[in-house]
This record gives structure tokens, sequence and C-alpha cells, in this order.
């Protein structure tokens, strides 16, 4: 039994079915990596696990250590150890660094906002009193929010797209990072359509029209990337050549 599970998950917005009962179970200390093209309904999954508004009108059942959470608030997910690094990483226009690196934090002492923003790479002296703000590059605010994370010390990790937006330098930290989530025996799950990101999970889903097609040990997952898609039933299936094209 996984830390996380969704037992036959489906979510239906305007309309149209974007989850299709969805059944998969995240493993306590693994690096999962949820993987397909753009559309399969990865980031709506991550959306729907972390309960934000507008995802949790679901059938089926979220279970964490096996107790039910469907029906808790976003903050009380939160409080529960179960957190969510966005594609795009919120502003809070005007929050100095420190605060917005200690909001969450299990010890919220300088000393803890001082080693978290080292790990990823950030020189305390020269970031601990900016302003978080569009003063900050895109990789600069990813790494923040990367060191917050590590602040609140979560169980389970939802990354989405973590390779988005960031220069070669930001995308190594952030798998040094990886490292020690594991070490602690968090649970991450990357959501991606990043081979080189793939490459540092060890447990892998294919996940295509809102269903889950494969899972797997990521070396044979790692087919999919070599354009050989799963069939899946989708009336507009892409041929090899069209799939290949998709991410590059």
């Amino acid at each position: 039994m996984g830390v996380l599970e969704l037992k036959n998950v489906s979510l239906t917005l305007g309309g149209k079915p974007v989850l299709n009962d969805v059944t998969v179970d995240f493993w306590e200390g693994h690096v999962h990596a949820l993987i397909g093209p753009n559309g399969a309904g990865k980031s709506t999954l991550a959306s729907v696990i972390m309960g934000l508004p507008g995802y949790t009108d679901i059938t089926g059942d979220i279970l964490l250590d096996g107790e039910r959470i469907n029906d808790l608030p976003v903050h009380e997910r939160a409080r529960r150890g179960i957190t969510l690094a966005w594609q795009e990483p919120a502003r809070f226009e005007g929050l100095r660094v420190d605060r917005f690196v200690l909001a969450g934090a299990k010890d919220k002492s300088t000393d803890t906002a001082r080693r978290v923003l080292a790990r990823v790479g950030l020189d305390p002296d020269k970031y601990m009193q900016r302003a978080v703000d569009r003063t900050l590059s895109g990789g600069e605010r990813k790494r923040i929010e990367l060191a917050s994370i590590l602040a609140m010390e979560p169980r389970i990790v939802l990354m989405d797209e973590p390779d988005s937006g960031i220069d070669v330098e930001a995308l190594g930290r952030m798998f040094d990072v990886l490292v020690d989530f594991k070490e602690r025996g968090a649970t991450v799950v990357m959501i991606t359509h990043s081979e080189e990101v793939l490459k540092h999970a060890e447990h892998a889903f294919l996940m295509c029209n809102g269903t889950i097609l494969d899972k797997g040990p990521v070396d044979r997952i790692d087919g999919y990337f070599a354009g050989h898609c799963m069939p899946c039933g989708h009336t507009n299936e892409p041929d090899a050549g069209e799939l290949q094209g998709a991410f590059e």
C-alpha cells in the first residue's frame, strides 16, 4: 500500500471528462514521475490531490495513510504534509524572500532560511532581504520556492513541470534537492514531459487522455519518449513522428 493512493478517481470539468477512473499509488520515500503529453491530465491530477478550488468534485477516493481525505480543504492537506510546487511559482509581490521561505516552515529561524537558500544555490546574504517580485528571474523564483518546500519538510511533494523556465544550474540544484527529500523519507511526484527529469525518478506512470496507461520502472516507461505511444483509444492518437515532435 502506498502512502498516497487514488482509487477510481474521475473528474468532469465544463461537461468534459478530464480524469477517467484513475487508480494509482505513490510509495513512501520514492521519487515518482507522472509523464505524458500536454493535455493528458497530469496537472489536473496534482490539483485534485492538493484539493484546489474547482478540482474537488470528484468520484472515487484519495487516501493518505489509508485515510480518505476527499473532504479535507487545501490547508488541512498541507498541514498533513502534502505540498504542490507550481509550474509558474506565485510571486507574492513585495514579500521578503526570507519571510516567503519561512512561511510554512516547521523551524522558522533565520538559520533555516539561510540553510535552505544555500542548498538551492542562492547566497543568503544577497537574497534574504530581497522582495519576491518581478526583479527575480523565473529560475530564481523556482529556486526560492524550492527552498520554501525544503523548509516545510513535507511528506509528499508534487512538482508540476519542475524544469520549466529554469537554467541548467538551477535544474542541477533541483535534482540535488530530490536527494534531500528522499533521504528524509518524503514521497516526490514529478509531473513532466521531460526525458531528463524522468531519468531522476525511480518509478513512472504514463498518462494520456485522463487515464493511466502504464506504470513501471523508468527504464521501461522511458520507451514512450522514443515515440512508442501506448494504445489508449484516443480518437486523435498521434503517430510516432507527431509524438516525438511534441517533446522537442
